[in-house]
């Protein structure tokens, strides 16, 4: 399988499990960035709010895990999007949707189509090449 494939494999294997934030693994939940370290493999911030923040403070902190900005983003890529006024979210493409931990539902879930929040930027695990 290529990176891509993995991640989005391990993104899909955490559907339906519970959101919590600043929750790290799939037994006792999920965040949107627990839901991208594990996708990814890459070790996960702790400490934040779940509002607030800027894009750029959160670019720097995907560009420090490992992650590079892509301008063309597929399966297996990470998209952070703004749901609401100075509130984040990352999500995992799918090449068929994405996957997201969903507050509002209270668990991760795959959603066909594309994201309906405005997107900020696109990364790709550094392995996985542009």
């Amino acid at each position: 399988m290529s990176a891509a494939e993995v991640i989005v494999a391990r993104a899909r294997g955490c559907v339906g499990a519970r959101f919590r934030l600043h929750g790290r693994d799939r037994a006792h939940g999920l965040d949107c960035i627990g839901l991208a370290a594990h996708a990814t493999g890459l070790p996960a911030p702790c400490g934040y709010a779940l509002r607030g923040g800027s894009p750029e403070r959160l670019a720097a902190g995907l560009a420090a895990a490992g992650l590079a900005p892509t301008a063309a983003p597929g399966a297996g890529d990470l998209l952070l999007v703004t749901p609401g006024p100075a509130q984040f979210h990352l999500i995992v493409l799918t090449g068929t949707g994405f996957v997201h931990a969903d507050a509002g539902l209270r668990r991760v879930v795959e959603t066909p189509g594309s994201p309906r929040w405005p997107v900020l930027g696109a990364w790709r695990l550094a392995l996985q090449g542009e």
